[in-house]
């Protein structure tokens, strides 16, 4: 059994001292998303979204803020007499469905990113100090994050909506700080089952410090859930910032957003179906590709759901 172990230890020793090991694995990983077909298609719906909103001005037809009242109310497919054609149709304004979805991409993944990138670093920082400290600090800490939990989260957000006052800015700081909890619970968890493991206590005999120790050591065990949530997250998010705005406390015009298009168009939703349907086909199929890319990367980046997918017969003697 020690051999063994020792020849473990050394294929893993020569495998990180691989410099090719990085690229063997996103071969893997690009392998194991190509036999997954699902979410394949998962991951082609968020490359071009994402590709869509970093490309807005050079993707969209034309300009979404500029309107023409002689062709308002126009059904997809149709052609004015220059023969631009607005392959989605044109909005109560004139303006074109298409560009102002692609836009609207833009500003839900601009949200997501600035969210993520504030209430991850937040709870993932807080909940390494709570898991490993413990005692009074995990109290204190998970004393805020119950307390907040408690209250609903898009009532908190149209509170502080209304008192700050809607921009791009503000749905990203009202959301943070509705999401930052799930990030601090979740590192928690994880820090309470590794923080008596021989590697941390090694750690410290050696002399590490506790930043050290928590971000160096215990950290990486983090990246498998951590991926995971932030694909759940930015999926939440995408509905979040869509309900704000359709209640008109999110995005203001004459910017583009899903869920603004959605409530100017419901007005209309009689005699323009279109106006509603397609940004709400917008969103539906970007969080269904969000959450299938999240299902993925759970199973691919766990060991023990790689185990559980692998067929019968593959594992290693």
């Amino acid at each position: 059994m020690a051999q063994r172990e020792s020849e473990l230890d050394d294929r893993a020793v020569a495998y990180v001292e691989d410099p090719l090991w990085r690229w063997r694995g996103l071969i893997r990983l690009g392998r194991d998303l190509l036999r997954d077909k699902v979410a394949l298609a998962g991951a082609v719906i968020v490359l071009v979204v994402g590709g869509s909103a970093i490309f807005a001005p050079l993707v969209a037809p034309y300009d979404p803020t500029a309107g023409h009242i002689g062709q308002r109310l126009q059904p997809p497919g149709f052609v004015n007499e220059q023969g631009e054609r607005y392959v989605l149709g044109t909005d109560q304004q004139g303006r074109d469905i298409l560009s102002r979805l692609i836009f609207g991409a833009r500003v839900s993944l601009a949200v997501g990113v600035g969210v993520i990138a504030f209430a991850g670093t937040v709870g993932t920082v807080l909940g390494l100090i709570s898991g490993y400290y413990g005692g009074r600090t995990d109290d204190l800490i998970m004393r805020i994050v119950d307390t907040q939990t408690a209250f609903p989260g898009l009532l908190l957000a149209l509170v502080i909506i209304t008192m700050i006052g809607p921009s791009t800015r503000n749905i990203i700081i009202v959301l943070s700080i509705n999401g930052w909890m799930v990030f601090a619970r979740i590192t928690r968890g994880i820090m309470l089952t590794i923080r008596g493991k021989d590697y941390i206590d090694a750690a410290r005999l050696v002399g590490c410090s506790d930043v050290r120790i928590m971000f160096r050591h215990a950290f990486p065990n983090l990246i498998s859930p951590t991926l995971t949530l932030i694909t759940l997250e930015l999926a939440r998010i995408i509905l979040a910032e869509a309900s704000l705005s359709f209640l008109g406390l999110g995005i203001q015009p004459p910017a583009s957003s899903w869920g603004l298009m959605i409530a100017d168009g419901r007005k209309y939703i009689t005699v323009a179906w279109w106006l509603v349907t397609f940004p709400g086909i917008a969103i539906a199929i970007t969080v269904f590709g969000v959450m299938t890319v999240a299902n993925w990367l759970r199973t691919v980046t766990d060991p023990e759901q790689r185990v559980r997918a692998a067929p019968a017969g593959t594992g290693s003697g």
